[in-house]
């Protein structure tokens, strides 16, 4: 293949081009993700600041700083951009491992626009971190539509498919440590002492030495089971953050304006961590994720997870994930199915030919919302004696879905988010719901693929029989 640098072979010479990956990234709408992405990242117009200049005239207002800055290095390729996300989430990569194993592979380099091999990584991992929060919530549901609008397009999976949809939630875990009544206490105290420091305030004291003397104390009368003793100690670690908290804001003046705004911020929270007990409700879990919940799914193995409901919706037949949301509060799975709905409809009215859904498989989660989402229809087991025999079987296939969850938490990474914030919390769920689709669509490339060999390996089966029915028959010897 000809290429205009003499020195460098290109990839499209150097890969197999019948690779999934390789067949995928040529099917991407990379033109159209680029068109809708765009207007995101473009420069935007500065108001500017009016300031006052002395020339031989006199004073003279003129403003500065306007219209559009041409400062800064441009940005990165959006196909790169998105495809290293694309990558990231489908191989449940981090930020880091993705920019390094892009460096190595040539396959990642292909479906991500390079022509040439480049033995580099292709921008730093925080560069990553700075796009996502660009996007937004609603550019990483682009890109989860894209990857629907890609199985169309291949006809990997049928427009009257998309009628029929199973929704389910699950736990989306927060990446905290185990909250536990002196861990928390110990960490409000540490976090405190040190931002009181760092602010310029003198405290009478900083238990530093005691606190943690405490916290041991605590974890072995735990394990001990001596409960009466680490209520003791809890008492007292309660007892030295309050008396921590009423120093800071007794010499909160003494600190500057943005200090003490930092400062108001960390004391409400630690406050409450020093009031809370155990049967109160909305308790903090940890100090610098405050949006975390406790959510109980009935798990024997772990009945208790600290994060967000997430809501998935996926096809009835294939199992493409039309779907991904994030809820905040734990909220009753009913409450979340018109919010999931509505984005589900969103993803699929631009798809030619795609209708949006009718008929919702759930489980008993969701019984007493048929009004919130008519004239969707609602189909769980609870009303199995008014179903017909076709409802019934559709019915059958409300628990695929769970394996699929299983997948894209084990598999692309949704088991853990370490994205900062109910926004994070947003955006990795999608995310992990456009890694999983697209895994999907590479194992659809191969189906496909292999679906015309087989049926030739069938026909030439089948030949040598054909073959000996459409010879005459030999003449009967006397």
């Amino acid at each position: 293949m000809s290429t205009p640098d003499f020195f460098r072979s290109r990839l499209d010479a150097m890969i197999d081009m019948r690779h999934p990956l390789a067949v995928l990234a040529n099917r991407m709408p990379w033109t159209s993700i680029e068109a809708t992405l765009t207007p995101i990242f473009e420069r935007r117009a500065r108001e500017g600041r009016i300031s006052a200049e002395i020339d031989l005239f006199g004073t003279a207002s003129k403003l500065a700083g306007a219209g559009l800055s041409a400062a800064g290095r441009p940005r990165l390729s959006i196909r790169l951009m998105v495809g290293l996300l694309y990558l990231k989430h489908a191989y449940s990569e981090s930020d880091e491992s993705v920019c390094e194993r892009w460096a190595q592979d040539v396959y990642f380099q292909f479906f991500c626009g390079e022509e040439y091999f480049q033995p580099r990584m292709p921008c730093d991992p925080t560069n990553l971190v700075r796009f996502r929060q660009a996007l937004g919530e609603a550019g990483v549901e682009e890109l989860l539509a894209t990857t629907i609008a890609a199985a169309v397009q291949m006809k990997a999976v049928r427009p009257a498919e998309f009628e029929r949809v199973i929704i389910d939630t699950t736990v989306q875990q927060k990446a905290i440590a185990y909250p536990t009544d002196s861990r928390l206490l110990e960490i409000a105290r540490g976090k405190l002492a040190r931002l009181a420091q760092r602010a310029g305030l003198t405290l009478k004291q900083t238990y530093e030495r005691e606190g943690k003397q405490l916290r041991r104390r605590a974890g072995g009368y735990s394990h001990a089971k001596q409960f009466k003793r680490l209520r003791r100690v809890l008492k007292r670690q309660r007892t030295i953050l309050g008396r921590l908290l009423r120093d800071i804001e007794g010499k909160l003046s003494n600190a500057s304006t943005e200090q003490q705004a930092s400062l108001c911020i960390w004391l409400e929270r630690a406050w409450r961590i020093c009031r809370q007990r155990a049967k109160d409700t909305h308790k903090l879990y940890a100090l610098h994720a405050p949006e975390v919940e406790c959510i109980s799914k009935g798990k024997a193995r772990q009945p208790y997870e600290f994060g967000v409901k997430v809501s998935l919706a996926i096809t009835e037949k294939q199992g493409l994930i039309v779907g991904a949301r994030s809820f905040a509060g734990n909220p009753y799975d009913g409450h979340t199915l018109a919010g999931q709905l509505e984005q589900t409809t969103i993803l699929l009215q631009d798809l030619p030919g795609v209708s949006k859904p009718r008929t919702v498989l759930a489980d008993l989660g969701y019984r007493g919302v048929d009004a919130d989402i008519a004239p969707v229809q609602l189909i769980h087991r609870g009303k199995r004696k008014t179903l017909s025999s076709t409802q019934r079987r559709w019915l059958k296939r409300r628990q695929a879905i769970e394996p699929i969850i299983g997948h894209v938490k084990q598999d692309h990474g949704m088991q853990r988010c370490w994205l900062k914030g109910q926004t994070g919390d947003a955006l990795h769920a999608v995310l992990c719901a456009v890694g999983y689709n697209l895994r999907w669509l590479l194992r659809a490339i191969v189906r496909l693929g292999l679906g015309p060999l087989l049926l030739a390996l069938a026909w030439l089966r089948c030949l040598p029989e054909v073959w000996q029915e459409t010879l005459p028959a030999p003449p009967a010897t006397a």
